[in-house]
Formats: C-alpha cells, sequence, structure tokens
C-alpha cells in the first residue's frame, strides 16, 4: 500500500515559482534600498541563547510565554529559534566587541525566523523578515531616516499607496513613569472589566494593556490616558523633531497615541506602517527606539532604533498590486543531430557569459526540443544543424511570431536584440552590447560566437 505523500509542517510553507519570486523582489528590494542609505548586511545564527529572546522580548510577552519555539540541546543548552532579529543583532554588536569603535552601526538584515502561533494567511511559523537597526545613535534624526528608508523600500516595491504612517512617542524614563502610575490608577478603577491577561499586566507593565486585542480591554484603553499629557519638556522636543526631519524626508504621518512598546528599554519614538489591505493583519512595517536592549545583552548603554517588516505579508501587496515578476525567457539552444551538440553546447555558454538565459534539451529530436523551448516559454531559438555548422550561422525562431532567420554565427547577439523576442531586461543588455560593437571592434563577441565583427 502507497504511504501518503508527506506535507510541510502546519505553519510553513514552500517557495516556489512566483511566490519565490515575489520573496526575492522584496529582500532584494529592501537591501538595495538600505545600502543606499549606508546600512551594512549582518547575519546572525537562527538559534540562540533562549536569554537572548526573554531578557530581549521580556517574560510576560505573548512571544516569551506563549510562541517560542524552545528546547534543550544534546550539550544541556537551553536553545530557542529565534522569534525576531533586534535581539540577535544587539548580541553580535557587543559579542563581538563593536560596541565602543565606529558607531553608530547601520544593520540590514533579512532571514527566517520563528513563532508557534496561529496560522493565518501572511503569517507562518516560519516566517520571513526584514529589518534595519541603527545601533548607538541617540539623536531624532537617526529615527527619521529609519522610517524613511523604510517609506523609501516600499516606494520601490510599488507598494506604497495605500499604506500610512502612525506614529508616537513613549517618551524618556521621568516621562513613562508618570505615564505608568497614571494608567495603573485607571485601569486599576475599572480592573474587573479587564481581560485576564490585563489584570495580570496592571502592576507589572501596565502598558502592554494599551496594546491588548482583546475587546473588553480595548473599550477601556479608548479612554485611557495617553502619554501625551506627561511628556516631560526633553521628551516632548525630540518627539517635535522628529516630526520635523520626517517631513524634511517628505514622509506623510498621523499620529497614534495607541502605539507602544511594554518593555522599559524602548523609549521615544514608536511606529507602524499599516494598510487595510491585509485585513486584520494591517501592519506592515514596525519599530521604533530602545535604548536599553544592547545594556541588556551585556554590553554599554547604546542608544539604538529600527524596524522589522514580515516578507510575507509584503508579497501580499506586491501580489495584490499584480507587480509579481515575470519569470525570465530563455533563448532555447536546439542542436539537430549528434555532430551539432559540441557547437551548441558553445552557443549555450557563449550567450550564459553575456548575461543572457539560455537553456539546452537533454535529450530528444528538433520537435521534442521544440516542445520543451515552448513549454518553458523561450523567446527565441537558436537552432544548428548540419548545414548550418558547415556554413557558421544559426537559424534564430522568434518563438512569439513564428518568424526565423539565418545568420551568422557572429551576429546571433545582434539578431536576439533585434527580434525583440527575449525579455526587456536582456533586450536591453544585448542593446548595450551592440552599442558597444558600435564604438570599434568587440573581441569577446568576435572570439566567443566563431567570427570577426567589423568596426563601426
Amino acid at each position: 500500500m502507497a504511504q501518503a505523500p508527506l506535507q510541510p509542517v502546519r505553519g510553513t510553507h514552500d517557495l516556489i515559482g512566483a511566490d519565490f519570486r515575489r520573496h526575492h523582489l522584496v529582500i532584494e528590494t529592501a537591501r538595495r534600498v538600505a545600502t543606499l542609505y549606508g546600512f551594512e548586511e549582518w547575519a546572525t545564527p537562527i538559534f540562540e541563547d533562549t536569554r537572548v529572546f526573554s531578557r530581549g522580548l521580556g517574560d510576560t510577552s505573548d512571544v516569551v510565554s506563549k510562541e517560542m519555539y524552545s528546547f534543550e540541546d544534546r550539550g544541556g543548552e537551553n536553545i530557542t529559534l529565534r522569534p525576531e532579529n533586534t535581539a540577535g543583532v544587539c548580541r553580535a554588536l557587543v559579542t563581538n566587541g563593536l560596541t565602543q569603535s565606529n558607531l553608530p552601526r547601520k544593520v540590514f538584515y533579512a532571514g527566517p525566523m520563528f513563532r508557534y502561533e496561529r496560522p493565518q494567511k501572511g503569517r507562518y511559523r516560519q516566517f520571513h523578515q526584514i529589518g534595519i537597526e541603527v545601533l548607538g545613535a541617540a539623536e531624532p534624526l537617526a529615527d527619521a531616516e529609519v522610517i524613511a528608508c523604510g517609506w523609501h523600500i516600499q516606494q520601490e516595491l510599488g507598494i506604497d499607496e495605500g499604506t500610512v504612517l502612525e506614529i508616537n512617542t513613549l517618551g524618556d524614563a521621568a516621562s513613562r513613569d508618570a505615564y505608568r502610575a497614571a494608567l495603573i490608577a485607571y485601569f486599576t478603577a475599572h480592573r474587573n472589566d479587564l481581560s485576564e491577561d490585563s489584570r495580570a499586566r496592571l502592576e507589572k507593565n501596565p502598558l502592554r494593556i494599551v496594546d491588548s486585542k482583546d475587546p473588553r480591554d480595548k473599550a477601556l484603553v479608548a479612554a485611557a490616558p495617553t502619554i501625551h499629557d506627561h511628556l516631560t519638556p526633553e521628551a516632548a522636543e525630540f518627539y517635535a523633531a522628529v516630526k520635523r526631519h520626517l517631513t524634511a524626508f517628505g514622509v506623510s504621518f498621523r499620529e497614534n497615541p495607541r502605539i507602544v512598546r511594554g518593555l522599559d528599554y524602548y523609549s521615544h519614538t514608536a511606529f507602524e506602517f499599516v494598510t487595510e489591505r491585509l485585513g486584520a493583519q494591517g501592519t506592515v512595517m514596525g519599530g521604533g527606539r530602545y535604548n536599553g536592549l544592547v545594556e541588556e545583552m551585556g554590553g554599554p548603554p547604546t542608544p539604538s532604533v529600527g524596524w522589522a517588516a514580515g516578507v510575507e505579508r509584503l508579497t501580499l501587496l506586491v501580489e495584490a498590486a499584480e507587480l509579481t515578476p515575470p519569470a525570465p525567457r530563455p533563448v532555447a539552444v536546439i542542436p539537430v543531430g549528434e555532430a551539432a551538440e559540441a557547437a551548441a553546447i558553445n552557443v549555450l555558454q557563449s550567450l550564459r557569459e553575456h548575461g543572457v538565459v539560455a537553456e539546452i534539451a537533454y535529450k530528444g529530436n528538433m520537435k521534442r526540443r521544440m516542445e520543451r523551448a515552448n513549454r518553458i516559454n523561450a523567446g527565441a531559438a537558436v537552432i544548428l544543424g548540419e548545414e548550418e555548422l558547415a556554413e557558421g550561422k544559426v537559424v534564430v525562431r522568434n518563438l512569439d511570431k513564428g518568424s526565423q532567420e539565418r545568420v551568422a554565427m557572429e551576429d546571433l547577439l545582434r539578431t536576439l536584440a533585434e527580434t525583440g523576442a527575449v525579455e526587456s531586461a536582456m533586450h536591453a543588455m544585448l542593446q548595450g552590447i551592440l552599442e558597444e560593437e558600435l564604438g570599434g571592434e568587440v573581441d569577446d563577441l568576435d572570439e566567443d560566437f566563431g567570427g570577426e565583427t567589423e568596426s563601426r
């Protein structure tokens, strides 16, 4: 009896075809834009000492208490698959001895994260994040630039329309102390109406109640005090400076006093890019300032700010905007007869060396090879038979139009460019080669395709 085929673990998914192309587009676009802003890419391990996250996220957080994949390895170490990467980046700053030199450090990262939560559209147990961190900068300009970089990435992806930046301030330590006292007084008066989780957090961490998703808590939070009535003059000026800088960067925003972060090392700026295009999972990108996290990792005081974004959510927006990158259209190289295969391989590799996506079927007569060319959506076919070999020529067939012509080997690249049978990026590349030819001889082309190109 045949066994049932194995399935991916619940909450995981394969990235194949268009799914992978969207995934790749998001990460590569973010990587390119972050580089323009001076960010250097770091890669940290996907598992860490559990204390990295229990310190970084707090023992009372849902992530630590309910969602982390933690286990004891064979050496007796308590290990956790990373549920986020900010804590790992801060740990890396400390353990690599980078806390005292060349600050601020501007870090970009991309990779898989793991949380045991209920899978839903755009949310998985193994998911992927991109993120940036500025480590060692206390100035409000850093906050604004981090946000501007995130907005720039969304613009480059073409998914910025319908997305809104919401910002808030968490103030400095004195502001938070005053705000915490006001929240305790307010929620204590409504203690019996709070959810069970919020009652447990009331004394220890009342700011987490403000971020509660429980409907019972939301009704109370709507009328709760905001931090804006408790800001020190210094904290108020920091917040005002962030808003001025955002305006200078050309980033629009709206203020949302309900954006909070529950841990003590968070301060000043908190923000989220939100949209209604993702249903209940409306946050596209979120972050803020965390002036104490490096200390939690054993380092010195290091003011920092950053954000993270779920790649799966961003790819949903790319898909909805019909911006999925097309699969590259190859050129199919088709030998007719065994004698032509060696020459076909030479043509195949020459095309690839000039940046052209090229494929060859491993077996079959011309009919079968042409059928495969159509299956892989080739834009053109380059056909070599005994007659073409004897004459130093190839047949170039435009598979969209059905037209074909016999051309000299040295004219192959030019013909492919002129037929328009290859994708736009490849066409532009080939046109560049032709423009280079117009300035004089191109020895590589002559050598690769067995002829001599005249100067023009």
